[in-house]
């Protein structure tokens, strides 16, 4: 079963959906994402093993078409990137400033790989977790 977290997934989604005409750097974001929880007084770990994660989420969310290059036409330069329509759904769905996604989060890790595109596309699908997680 693979455990994603879903803290630093949404901090790089928030990155790509925000930073249209910036490079994609996982590291720095990762750094900064650390010092956020830290401020808060969360646990952090180490840092670059984070960072490395961030690489790695960098390099899945692309592979599995949660992200893709921007366009040129868009201001792409092949180091930056726009959410697909299934990256959007999925940073709805753990997006921590809605009221509710906790729930959807708890469902995503109770898949064997719920990235993989086709376990996404089946639990994104259910009612109970992309519709009704504010009832």
């Amino acid at each position: 079963m693979s455990t994603y977290d879903w803290d630093l997934i949404e901090r790089l989604l928030h990155e790509v959906q925000n930073g249209a005409g910036e490079n994609f750097t996982p590291r720095p974001y990762a750094e900064q994402h650390a010092a956020a929880k830290a401020a808060a007084g969360e646990p952090v770990g180490d840092v670059d093993e984070l960072k490395s994660r961030a690489c790695e989420y960098e390099k899945l969310l692309l592979e599995r078409g949660f992200i893709d290059h921007r366009p040129e036409s868009e201001g792409g330069n092949g180091e930056n990137f726009v959410l697909t329509p299934t990256g959007s759904r999925l940073l709805s769905l753990i997006d921590s400033s809605i009221p509710g996604f906790e729930h959807p989060r708890q469902v995503l890790d109770e898949q064997p790989d719920a990235l993989d595109p086709t376990t996404f596309e089946q639990v994104s699908a259910k009612a109970q977790i992309s519709g009704g997680a504010c009832q």
